[in-house]
């Protein structure tokens, strides 16, 4: 007895000796002395097609060899969790989404500032200056409709703002909150630099007796119209064209003769990244023509912001929307309290 005690005490003891040397290959130490876990994955925060962020992180995986995983939300999900983390960071890129609502993380503190060498050949108007993010990619926002739907109904496709409006569409509008989305966000903000805020609020007021449901996704509404499930949706044109280009040749897509806004999708490194090095990385190769011309192989068609880079040819329809002078600083420092005001607007409908 004694002996087989023995023998299971060394057993033991070997065991626990190597869990220890294990789990101490995922630890740094602090030059505080504490310790804290290192992942030994960059995790990312993806704001864009789900196929889009499977394939860029599979192609920077085996380009560099940092093993590489993503999470897919919406923009404003993802500033939702990057604030909630903020003390303990579960993430360390945001990788997707308009850059509206980085401009509000960054002013909330919560990115890192990085300037890639990649991003020298990014013009000006596609990254902010600090580091905080650069554009990846940018996309103009439009109106695609069920065109069975306009011809059974006997309505003519929209190529205003203002017609949005009409009687004939109501409980035919599906959109995306703005509170979660950043597609709807920049839709909110067009309309107020458009109209003037006053008149901008009025609007909005409007078109929300018109809306069906809210989604949390911006392409959401476009996959209801795809499946005729609504007549109308407002998104990013080059949706509509994907949609387009997998053969649903009932969607009709227009832009409003006013003007309309754009989005710039950016990609930033999250403030205290567990990963930070290889985040780096990961910025640096995601602006290469290489890795912004992935995204056409898996139906995402926006425009390319690294000139080398080749865009989609299914593009060039709608390159020359008229597109109004935006002013990004604003829109990102007055999110917050444009959503709380159009919460009260929009508390009546649902969000699905």
């Amino acid at each position: 007895m004694k002996k087989t005690t023995v023998f299971l005490v060394m057993i033991i003891s070997l065991c626990l000796l190597g869990l220890l040397v294990f789990t101490g290959c995922r630890k740094e130490t602090k030059t505080s002395g504490s310790e804290k876990s290192t992942p030994l994955t960059l995790t990312v925060y993806a704001g864009m097609l789900e196929e889009h962020a499977a394939l860029e992180c599979q192609e920077f995986e085996k380009a560099t060899g940092i093993k590489t995983s993503f999470v897919r939300m919406s923009g404003g999900e993802i500033l939702a969790r990057i604030r909630a983390e903020a003390q303990n960071p579960q993430a360390s890129v945001w990788y997707g989404g308009g850059s509206l609502t980085f401009i509000e993380a960054d002013n909330l503190g919560l990115l890192e500032y990085y300037i890639s060498p990649t991003a020298a050949t990014i013009p000006a108007r596609f990254k902010d200056p600090k580091g905080a993010w650069t554009g990846i990619y940018s996309g103009y926002l439009g109106f695609y409709a069920d065109g069975e739907w306009l011809k059974k109904n006997n309505v003519k496709m929209p190529t205003s703002w203002d017609e949005l409006l009409s009687p004939v569409f109501k409980g035919e509008i599906v959109m995306a909150h703005p509170g979660s989305s950043s597609t709807a966000y920049n839709m909110l903000t067009t309309i107020l630099q458009i109209k003037g805020e006053q008149a901008g609020w009025d609007y909005l007021q409007k078109i929300n007796e018109n809306i069906r449901q809210y989604t949390k996704s911006g392409s959401a509404g476009g996959r209801m119209v795809q499946l005729h499930e609504t007549g109308l949706t407002i998104g990013y044109l080059h949706d509509a064209v994907a949609f387009k280009r997998e053969g649903y040749d009932h969607i009709v897509i227009s832009a409003p003769e006013e003007g309309t806004g754009y989005e710039i999708g950016a990609v930033g490194i999250i403030k205290g990244a567990p990963q930070l090095e290889a985040a780096k990385k990961f910025i640096d190769w995601c602006l290469t023509p290489k890795a912004q011309e992935l995204g056409q192989t898996v139906n995402a068609l926006q425009f390319l912001t690294n000139p080398a880079a080749t865009p989609p040819k299914e593009v060039e329809a709608i390159k020359a929307t008229k597109l109004i002078n935006q002013d990004d600083i604003w829109a990102g420092a007055h999110r917050s309290e444009f959503l709380d005001r159009f919460n009260e607007i929009s508390k009546s409908k649902p969000i699905k």
